[in-house]
């Protein structure tokens, strides 16, 4: 048993480590080995955070996702068998947004299949430092589409209300035109600004600037001119001229 840890107080990695330790014997026992991942594992971990499993079994019908509370200690686990998990690190690479792929890499492994665990985390580790595939011209012109008419958007006559909720779209799609574009890999949540910051500081200061200033007082120029920036470098504003066909088989008989 693994003493009920204090919600209020972030478990240290050793304590967390050790949790996840009776994780894996109490729920995964049959597993080959899992990574033990996560801010907590990397000693920045907050009120709330959680301890990321990823859980491989020899085999499994499905992979899946659970969340659950264990000993008052919120856990993710990713459970999969080795053509399950294979498939999810080739979505994650295709997407440019590399969860998976971090959480191998940066893991604790446990189980009893440590030297299949090291082999695939040098795998992965080799595959994250060689960065995302670059953007498809498709992809990089619905993102400048996006962009420029959210721009547009803030540019008019708007409630504050719907300025935060343009600005709340526009972050995300500038921030991946940001770091796809510079053929880093992207992210969501709090991993966009730290994702920024390991691009250029000076770059992550200007969205925190822009974005800070539309949501704090509905200023909109630092974002228009932050956005304009961004679409310079990558061939500038895109509406007119834009065409996106749909597929042939996207019809109701």
């Amino acid at each position: 048993m693994v003493a009920t840890v204090d919600l209020r107080v972030c478990p240290s990695p050793a304590e967390a480590l050790l949790i996840a330790e009776a994780v894996f014997r109490a729920n995964y026992a049959d597993a080959a080995f899992a990574y033990v991942a996560g801010s907590i594992m990397r000693g920045q971990g907050t009120f709330g955070s959680d301890i990321d499993l990823v859980v491989t079994f020899d085999s499994l019908e499905a992979a899946r996702r659970e969340s659950f509370v264990f000993d008052s200690v919120p856990v993710e686990a990713f459970v999969h068998d080795p053509g399950t998990l294979a498939w999810f690190i080739d979505d994650d690479v295709s997407r440019g947004r590399p969860s998976i792929l971090n959480m191998i890499a940066e893991g604790r492994a446990i189980g009893r299949a440590l030297d299949r665990a090291e082999i695939l985390r040098k795998a992965v580790s080799t595959r994250l430092s060689l960065g995302p595939p670059a953007l498809t011209r498709s992809a990089l012109d619905t993102l400048r589409y996006e962009i420029t008419d959210m721009i547009d958007d803030l540019r008019g006559d708007r409630t504050m209300f719907e300025m935060l909720a343009v600005g709340a779209t526009l972050y995300p799609k500038l921030a991946e035109l940001a770091l796809r574009g510079r053929n880093r890999w992207n992210g969501s949540g709090k991993w966009t600004p730290r994702l920024l910051a390991g691009v250029d500081e000076a770059l992550n200061d200007r969205f925190d600037a822009a974005f800070r200033a539309l949501f704090a007082t509905g200023t909109v120029d630092p974002v228009i001119a932050l956005g304009e920036a961004e679409l310079a470098h990558h061939g500038g504003p895109l509406f007119g001229g834009d065409c996106r066909t749909a597929a042939a088989s996207w019809r109701k008989a």
